[in-house]
This record gives structure tokens, sequence and C-alpha cells, in this order.
């Protein structure tokens, strides 16, 4: 059987160089990975160079491959190649290819791939190409974006905690890639370019926070796990308001603290607000998260005194496949069965996970950025607007209510006690710094985020 063929070609604002320097950096394949894929790293040996192999585990439904991929061909700032050494081809071979048009370049991707099965495997080439192209187009779209957003900009020492969790292992590949050197603030032995602590037992290894130029503190108990009993309640508390005094107080003890402080806090700030639009002036709501994220917020307050810009960015929904409530999502409206909370009439103050990262990113950078910073994409949408275009960039209908008492009598207890409530939240902080969101329009988030880039969508 002939060898299948795709090519996708792009345009990108940086010089060959960069744009190569990019790609070689650690975290670029987690970068490039579609959130709508299962594809894990399994084993790395090396990076891009020739002989340099990784190992990965690719998931479709129920059926779990692992695919190894050797490099060869390694020409510096100009190519890199893939080629599969077992796995799931009968061949493939994938050049990478960067191609210098003035102080720009082309990105190229090429890829020779034949399928198992003979004549028979083939006839399934045409559905492959579609889904490269997908795949390809995703992949661009993101390494234009993040590049132009590093280009131009120093490298930085960041500390990061949470770093396993949805915004952090998104985060950690994003700065890596920039070219910034990252260490993660963990719970467990800590290994190499990682820092220990122990909130619980209030212990910090403060040696290795020396020589920090930003901390982001995105860590805290998972408040969509588990019934909330008196004990869990305790735990989301503390998680927060503790675990965030105690990294303040090392921080402040510092001989040379960092800068900034990008500290993590939430859309619970706001309670249930119906209409009203929130901006960061607006006062807390009422009820539980309320609370605990006032507290989370004062929490910081020894940072502050000790001469650290601070940024509490009260986090949105935060929209990937790859978790979170679109993930939740996803399958009930690509059966055709998506529906709404209630009327449908509250407000989802939804956010791309990568316009999350870039604000990050911006907060850290902008030196006049400080105080709460709501994290929303600007225009907010009702809970069944959302539903109705999530399924309509599927091409699914979406036409059910679920009844508000269903909800209450079968929903966990993040589902009872938060999805009928309604948070039309604005970023004007962000948007009065000049901030720029990478995906502002729901639909072509959510046809960006799952795909689905026909041209109804572009």
């Amino acid at each position: 059987m002939a060898r299948s063929r795709f090519i996708r070609r792009v345009r990108i604002s940086a010089s060959a160089d960069e744009a190569f320097s990019w790609h070689s950096r650690q975290g670029a394949f987690e970068r490039l990975s579609p959130p709508w894929e299962s594809v894990d790293v399994v084993e790395r040996s090396g990076s891009i160079r020739n002989g340099d192999r990784v190992l990965l585990q690719v998931k479709q439904g129920p059926v779990s491959v692992r695919w190894e991929l050797e490099h060869e061909d390694f020409e510096d700032g100009r190519q890199f190649c893939d080629v599969q050494v077992s796995g799931p081809f009968t061949e493939w071979r994938h050049e990478h290819r960067f191609v210098p048009a003035g102080e720009e370049c082309y990105l190229e991707d090429a890829i020779q791939f034949r399928l198992p099965g003979g004549p028979v495997g083939g006839v399934f080439a045409p559905l492959v190409r579609r889904k490269l192209e997908r795949l390809f187009k995703y992949r661009h779209d993101v390494t234009q974006r993040d590049i132009a957003i590093h280009q131009g900009g120093k490298t930085m020492n960041v500390l990061v905690t949470g770093s396993t969790g949805l915004v952090g292992s998104a985060l950690v590949p994003f700065l890596t890639t920039g070219g910034h050197e990252v260490r993660r603030l963990v719970r467990q032995e800590p290994q190499p370019g990682e820092v220990g602590w122990d909130p619980a037992e209030g212990s910090i290894d403060a040696t290795g926070l020396e020589g920090l130029d930003a901390v982001v503190h995105l860590a805290g108990e998972n408040i969509a796990e588990g019934r909330w009993t008196e004990a869990k309640k305790e735990r989301i508390r503390d998680s927060r308001v503790e675990g965030t005094r105690i990294l303040c107080e090392a921080l402040a003890g510092l001989e040379n603290p960092p800068k900034v402080l990008v500290c993590a806090s939430a859309i619970g700030f706001y309670g249930d607000r119906g209409d009203e639009v929130l901006t960061e002036a607006s006062p807390p709501g009422e009820g539980f998260l309320a609370e605990v994220c006032q507290a989370w917020e004062a929490s910081t307050a020894e940072a502050e005194a000790a001469g650290i810009r601070v940024v509490h960015t009260r986090i949105g929904l935060v929209a990937t496949p790859a978790g979170g409530f679109l993930q939740m999502l996803l399958p009930i409206t690509t059966l055709g069965l998506g529906g709404w909370p209630g009327a449908g009439a509250g407000y989802m103050p939804w956010i791309a996970l990568d316009d999350v990262l870039y604000a990050i990113h911006h907060a850290i950078l902008d030196d006049e950025l400080a105080g709460p910073v709501n994290l929303s994409a600007p225009a907010p949408a009702t809970s069944k607007a959302f539903v109705k275009t999530l399924a309509s960039v599927q091409n699914r209908p979406a036409v059910l209510r679920v009844p508000e008492g269903l909800l209450r009598l079968v929903g966990g207890e993040l589902v009872r006690k938060e999805a009928l409530k309604s948070v039309r939240m604005r970023p004007a902080a962000l948007l009065d710094r000049g901030f720029r969101f990478a995906t502002p329009d729901l639909r072509l988030a959510l046809a960006h985020l799952t795909g689905h880039l026909d041209s109804h969508t572009l």
C-alpha cells in the first residue's frame, strides 16, 4: 500500500531560530497536545536530538496503545524528525521544518504514514488526514500565540504550587517553553527542581525559595470531589487559608523575596448575584465559598507587608476538555443530550484554559497590576447559551432542561450548591491594563478547544 501524506504550513511572527528553540524546550509536547486527545508521556530520553526517544500512552475510548518515537535528522534551528519505533502505524515519519522568511519563518509539518491492514487499512487514510488537520490547526494556533506572548521578554525563575492541578499542569509547560525556569512546591519528597512543604504541619523548605522572581500559588483542596462534610469543608478552607499564610510567611522572611505573588482565588467570592455585573470593585457575596475566598485573599497580608506585589486571581469556570466542567459536559452534548440547569438563566463566567495561563503571565509582568483580578472571558454566557453553543459547535441538538429538583436530588455537593448560581463577572482590571484575550468569543473558543474548526465556526 502506498504511503499517505499530510502537510500543513503556517507563518510564525518570529525567526526560525526562535520558533525552533520553543519546540526544543521542555513542555513543548504538552503544549501541543490537543485537550480532546488522551495522550500521556510515559518515558522520555533526551529532547529532540538524534537518537532521543519518547514513549507515549494513547487512549481512544476503551482502547489504549503505546507509541514509541525516535528523533532523527536533527538540524539546529531548521528541522527535526519523529520516526515510529513501535505503535499503531505500519510506518510513521513526521518532519518538523522551520523555514526562514525574513525576520519571520514558516513552520511546516510534513507527515508520511501507512496504516496496518494493507489495502483495507488504506481505506481509513482520509479519516486520519482529517484528524491530523484538526490536530495541527490546534497546534499551530497554540504555537503562534505562545511564541508571540513570550517574545522579547526576560526569562524568570518562577515557583508554582498546585502544579499537578488543572491550571498548574498547563502553566508549567507554558512557562518552560517560554524559557523560564520553574520550581514546583510539592508535598511529597522533592525531586530536582522541586521544593518541599507540608502545609498541614506548617513546614516549608524556605532555602528552596531563594532566588525567585515570581510565585504562582494555585494549591488547594479539590472542591469538586466528595461530599461537603464538615471535615471536607475544613480541608477546603485550611488548604487555602493556612497554606497561603504559611507560604507568605516564608516568602516575607527571605533575604531577597520575589517581586510578585500571583495567588489563586475564585468566583466563589461573589456568591450568587443574578444579573448584577460584577467587577473587582464589587463587594463579596454570601455563603461558605464566599467566606473562604475572603479569608484566602486576606491570608497574603504578610507578603504584602514585605513589599511583595500580590495579585488575587478570581478564576472563573475554566473551559478545557482536559478536566473540569467542560470535560463532564462534552460526552453528554456529543450524544445530543445536552441540557442546562433549571431555567438556564444563570450566568457562567467561563474562560478558556489558555487565557488563564496568559492572564497569569500578564499578572507576573505587569508591575501596575495588584489586588483582585477577575479571570473570565469579557462576555459571560448563561448556562443555556453555553450548552447550546457547545452542542452547535459539535453539530448536535440541545433542547433539554434539567429540573432544579433533579439536580438537588442526584447532583453532588458542588452541583447542588453551585450549579444554579449566577455570576455575571467582568474582567475589568485585565481589560483596563490592556490584556487581550486569545479566545474571547464563546463559539470560537469552544471550536478551538474541541477541534471542531469547520467553516461555520471560523
